[in-house]
């Protein structure tokens, strides 16, 4: 596994928006497949020691994907991404929320949009994420939740992951 992989974070406050660029040692297929399919994204995309454990999903545009983040503990946090646009192996976007178990959507926090991409390199993928939020004060309580680190360890998940 490559060491000097791309990976830059970046925050827009002028315009409400997180963008990261994070590139993958593994073909675009196999990363693509990592984003969209259920089984592997809950081998990934909670930070350790967390898991992901998806309830149902639905990959289609006006799909959804039903998931909890569960502690050690066992303490439960779910979460649902509604499929607005996907371009298969290149794009897809999806509204994100806070929810209750059966995906009701809680208020108390904002929605945000994600704006993936996906291009293939010589040797490695690059996604780039991009994440809108309606209010300032809704990018900024999400960074004070530890997105940015939460979301990181994820992505390196998802290296070992693709190198296994």
């Amino acid at each position: 596994m490559r060491n000097n992989l791309l990976m830059n974070f970046s925050v827009d406050k002028e315009n409400k928006k997180i963008k990261v660029e994070r590139e993958f040692a593994a073909p675009l297929d196999k990363v693509w497949a990592a984003w969209t399919t259920s089984e592997l994204l809950d081998q990934w995309w909670a930070p350790k020691p967390w898991k992901a454990k998806t309830k149902s999903m639905d990959f289609s545009e006006g799909g959804t994907w039903l998931y909890a983040m569960v502690g050690p503990d066992g303490t439960q946090h779910w979460a649902r991404a509604d499929y607005k646009d996907i371009k298969v192996s290149q794009s897809y976007s999806a509204y994100d929320a806070f929810c209750d178990e059966n995906g009701t959507i809680n208020t108390d926090f904002s929605r945000s949009l994600w704006n993936n991409t996906f291009k293939q390199q010589a040797d490695s993928t690059i996604v780039t994420i991009e994440i809108s939020y309606k209010e300032l004060a809704d990018l900024e309580q999400i960074l004070e939740m530890g997105f940015k680190e939460g979301f990181t360890a994820g992505l390196e998940n998802l290296d070992a992951l693709l190198a296994s």
